[in-house]
């Protein structure tokens, strides 16, 4: 269940006392009620090794994995528990995925120590004989809750989803996909088979809650955040489902700082991030958990501009 700082902040403290909202969070950190996760998160990076030219008439100087890596360094050191997630799209944008078809992304990415991510349309583009190619690169899982693989030759290699435990968090990760037919070439797809991303939603989060009893539940999303029309999106997906605390989206190269809120079908908060294009920026959030009702809020920036790290 999710709650608004204010009533968070009372519940903490015993007898409900009267709480200032003026002062840090750090301060909670000491107290034993309390936990706290950061996560960090990526999308629709697109191959984006090197950082932006000097002379980029958008983003100047910007981007790179190794500064990426830096900042993620960072953060994770001065973080009690920590998760890093990618919301798809890793690939395709320079020649790096023409020429090594993924491998230098995933292999860096498992440097840095990706938690978790979901398979985004541009995965595909050297069809399900190139991801296979690479997948094993990553040391990290891919989650996908609506694409069945089953009858492809990536079978078994993409999991619906991914359960991790960070101090007293048992955090249940699935991803959802966008819809392949008429963005995504047949033969590149194959097999692949669509579940429509609502159902999928609500029948994973059921899982992780009912029968793991996750006390917080992230979808990685690569439907987009939000259509003029009816297409299934981010606001969607948290409208209708009931267990999910977070999504993390992407496809649409939003930039959602901070984090979207929007209500489940409980009148529960629903956190959606997005942090933009090609890696230029990560988005953060900081969850904290109410150890005696396992209540959370959430805190977020979700853009940080990487600009001028350093390796």
């Amino acid at each position: 269940m999710n709650t608004d700082r204010r009533e968070f902040l009372k519940k903490v403290f015993i007898g409900g006392a009267a709480v200032t909202l003026s002062g840090s969070w750090l301060n909670l950190f000491a107290k034993e009620d309390v936990d706290v996760l950061t996560i960090l998160h990526t999308n629709d990076t697109h191959s984006r090794i090197d950082p932006y030219p000097p002379n980029d008439p958008n983003y100047p100087g910007m981007g790179g994995y190794s500064r990426r890596a830096a900042l993620i360094n960072n953060v994770r050191g001065r973080s009690k528990n920590f998760l890093l997630v990618d919301a798809g799209d890793i690939f395709q944008g320079t020649p790096y995925y023409n020429v090594y078809g993924g491998e230098p992304e995933l292999k860096l990415m498992s440097k840095m120590g990706y938690d978790a991510a979901t398979v985004g349309n541009h995965e595909f583009d050297n069809g399900l004989d190139g991801f296979l190619e690479v997948i094993d690169y990553a040391k990290f899982p891919f989650v996908s809750s609506n694409y069945d693989f089953s009858e492809t030759v990536v079978k078994g290699k993409i999991k619906p989803y991914k359960i991790l435990e960070k101090g007293d968090f048992k955090i249940g990760i699935y991803g959802l996909g966008i819809e392949l037919k008429g963005l995504v070439s047949k033969n590149l797809y194959g097999k692949t088979r669509y579940i429509d991303p609502v159902k999928a939603a609500c029948e994973t989060e059921a899982i992780l809650k009912n029968k793991y009893n996750c006390n917080l539940i992230i979808c990685l999303s690569h439907l987009g955040y939000k259509y003029d029309n009816e297409q299934v999106s981010d606001k969607i997906i948290a409208g209708k489902t009931q267990y999910t605390n977070i999504i993390i989206g992407g496809h649409t190269h939003d930039v959602l700082d901070p984090a979207a809120e929007i209500n489940n079908i409980k009148g529960n908060t629903v956190y959606i991030g997005q942090a933009g294009y090609a890696g230029v920026k990560v988005g953060r959030m900081d969850v904290y958990l109410n150890k005696n009702d396992q209540q959370i809020f959430v805190e977020s920036n979700t853009t940080k501009i990487l600009k001028n790290q350093e390796a």
